[in-house]
């Protein structure tokens, strides 16, 4: 009696007893059929979700750098209301032209990235390149937007016309396209931060 019982303690202990699954790797998945990016099981993670957050902020950067860029070109109305006439008007000109290469060149890079699984750069080095980019665009976006309004509002006290509102206009993408690198200069503070430098 005592060897059947504890062959039938055994046999139960060991169905009762859980069993882990199987582990995975979802850090090195082959690429879906046909598609550079891999599935990733149980929805986003939050290093995606911060790729997607900082390539959609670039990709409004770039959309209103590029704006202030096309709107400052065509501000010219003859009379002396022309953009190159004004050393403010010329300077909102040049970051934008600066902020849009600087946003079209991260945009492909990103995009790259997340369709081909490789990176241009180290990461330790593309964290600190999104870093200071980011941080260094923002702040001549909000330099040249500054030193642009005072213009712009002496020029509305004597008469208001296209041509101010078209700086107006100019001016106001560069501060959305301001924003846009401030916010993604953010997140890219936070990656660096979490950077393993071991």
């Amino acid at each position: 009696m005592t060897g059947t019982d504890d062959s039938t303690k055994t046999a139960s202990s060991t169905l009762l007893e859980p069993t882990a699954p199987p582990a995975r790797n979802v850090e090195n998945q082959a690429p879906a059929s046909g598609f550079g990016a891999p599935e990733i099981p149980g929805g986003w993670r939050a290093q995606d979700q911060l790729k997607i957050g900082s390539l959609a902020l670039r990709g409004l950067g770039f959309l209103f750098s590029f704006l202030a860029f096309i709107i400052m070109v065509t501000n010219n109305y003859g009379d002396g209301e022309n953009f190159d006439n004004y050393e403010e008007y010329r300077y909102v000109l040049a970051i934008a032209i600066m902020s849009t290469i600087y946003t079209v060149a991260q945009l492909v890079r990103q995009v790259h990235g997340l369709f081909t699984g490789r990176q241009l750069f180290p990461p330790r080095n593309l964290a600190v390149l999104d870093f200071l980019g980011d941080q260094i665009m923002a702040y001549l976006l909000i330099s040249a937007l500054s030193s642009a309004i005072p213009q712009t509002n002496r020029m509305r006290v004597w008469k208001d016309t296209i041509f101010t509102d078209s700086s107006a206009a100019a001016i106001s993408m560069e501060f959305f396209a301001f924003l846009a690198l401030a916010v993604s200069a953010l997140i890219s503070g936070y990656k660096l931060s979490n950077q393993s430098y071991v």
